[in-house]
């Protein structure tokens, strides 16, 4: 009876449970993967999510040149971003390459090799990313209520050095916008505000 009450719950909050997972209904998905969006794009943004078997599909057509991607629900917590959509081509070739069980390196040196070639085209102006994230204990995927969220911020600028832009390396002071992997395809300005205690 206890299990039958239990499926029945999870049901109706309209998740699917798939061993440790727990995947948000399409709704959910939408409203906290726009989280991380500037408030003005949200409601026309793109958002990309998951499908009761965990796949990765489009739960909303956008107008605007936003899209979201909703939280990964292996992963602990929430992690939420959004970007522009000229880097959708490298945002969605890192997604294959961690699919396929690359490492991390391995698949930054095939995008690098795959941008050097053209067969991936990286913006040719400075393109922005995103990314909204919440502690486990304080995202509730059932409801999607979120709390102590925090926001950091992203500009790709491929192959810019700091010489190119006038950028550190690392930051002097907290919030401090530096450059990240300079000289390389994924060279990015990091802008990391400082996080509430």
């Amino acid at each position: 009876m206890k299990l039958a009450l239990l499926s029945f719950g999870i049901l109706f909050a309209g998740v699917t449970s798939s061993a440790q997972n727990i995947i948000a209904t399409p709704a959910i998905q939408i409203q906290t993967a726009v989280l991380s969006a500037p408030a003005d794009k949200r409601e026309n943004a793109t958002v990309l999510g998951y499908n009761s078997y965990g796949e990765l599909i489009e739960l909303k057509k956008g107008t605007n040149e936003m899209i979201c991607l909703a939280d990964d629900p292996k992963l602990p917590g929430l992690s939420v971003s959004s970007y522009h959509k000229d880097l959708e081509p490298f945002m969605k070739r890192g997604r294959e390459l961690r699919m396929s069980g690359k490492t991390a390196k391995e698949a930054s040196d095939l995008r690098d090799e795959e941008v050097k070639s053209g067969k991936i085209q990286m913006p040719k102006q400075p393109t922005s990313l995103y990314v909204y994230t919440a502690k486990a204990e304080n995202y509730q995927v059932l409801t999607g209520s979120v709390k102590d969220g925090y926001l950091r911020y992203v500009i790709y600028i491929p192959y810019a050095t700091s010489i190119t832009t006038g950028l550190p390396l690392k930051p002097d002071v907290a919030g401090m916008p530096w450059l990240m992997d300079a000289g390389t395809h994924k060279a990015h300005i990091m802008i990391t505000p400082p996080q509430k205690n």
